[in-house]
């Protein structure tokens, strides 16, 4: 007799607006390494989300996904979602991704879908629910560059670049099962004023906010799952325990959520 098939969750993976090809022809694009973690680590069927802005049908894409990764990115959240100065000239946005994303985290996080929010997707968690971003930290007394090294060696570039204060009793604590970790280092901008809803999760040492949970939203106390993290885990979840961690522990609320829609309950949260 031949067993039931495992009917895996599906991940969205939000994507970029990235221009390829001889034309410059606009593409909607994600890292593969968001794919791999989620093939080989969290287990679940990745669906890129496209960066179509207002056109994107939020409510029929949380009608179907078990879990959501927003990606880190070159490009920065618009200021004039967090009432900002302008970027400086040359900055890269991305409106239509901005489009998209916003509006998924809040409908996400009130629906109770698990969330996991990497670098610019992190910022992008802390603008949606009412915080503001600093453009660029090395410009602040004294913040060290936290930007990516401009290295043609890939273990350069996304090699541990300073070490994470990790808050006691909290969601990443139990994960790393230690009070300091070290994390890579790639992004210019970061949390200025902590969104309402989010708590602390790690520091690095100049005080920069590097990750969070959300305990609630505009709709309430919090339902489900949703974390973030500053830097890259899915760069070295190979041979990082805290980064693999993170990964399978969003996959442990991935798949309790699938499960758990199936016989029409609720999700678990982080905490």
């Amino acid at each position: 007799m031949r067993s039931p098939r495992v009917v895996k969750p599906l991940v969205g993976i939000s994507c970029c607006t990235k221009q390829f090809g001889v034309f410059g022809m606009p593409n909607h694009a994600a890292s593969d390494t968001y794919v791999r973690a989620t093939d080989l680590v969290i287990g679940g069927v990745s669906v890129l989300l496209p960066a179509n802005g207002p056109a994107a049908d939020i409510e029929t894409l949380l009608d179907r996904l078990d879990g959501i990764i927003l990606t880190g990115s070159r490009s920065n959240v618009q200021p004039t979602l967090y009432d900002g100065p302008p970027h400086a000239e040359g900055t890269p946005e991305d409106p239509a991704r901005d489009g998209l994303t916003l509006p998924l985290i809040r409908a996400a996080v009130a629906r109770g879908v698990p969330l996991l929010a990497i670098c610019r997707g992190f910022q992008e968690l802390n603008v949606a629910l009412g915080g503001s971003l600093h453009q660029r930290l090395q410009d602040l007394p004294g913040r060290i560059d936290h930007s990516t090294p401009m290295q043609p060696s890939a273990r350069v570039r996304q090699g541990k670049a300073h070490g994470l204060r990790v808050i006691p009793g909290g969601w990443l604590h139990r994960l790393a099962g230690a009070s300091e970790i070290a994390v890579n280092s790639l992004h210019n901008q970061g949390i200025d004023r902590l969104a309402p809803g989010l708590v602390v999760e790690g520091i690095a040492p100049d005080g920069t906010i590097e990750a969070v949970r959300v305990v609630a939203s505009q709709a309430g106390p919090a339902v489900g799952y949703a974390v973030g993290v500053q830097w890259h885990p899915e760069y070295d979840w190979q041979t990082d325990t805290v980064s693999r961690a993170i990964f399978e522990h969003f996959g442990d609320a991935v798949r309790a959520y699938a499960e758990s829609a199936r016989l029409g309950g609720v999700s678990i949260a982080a905490d």
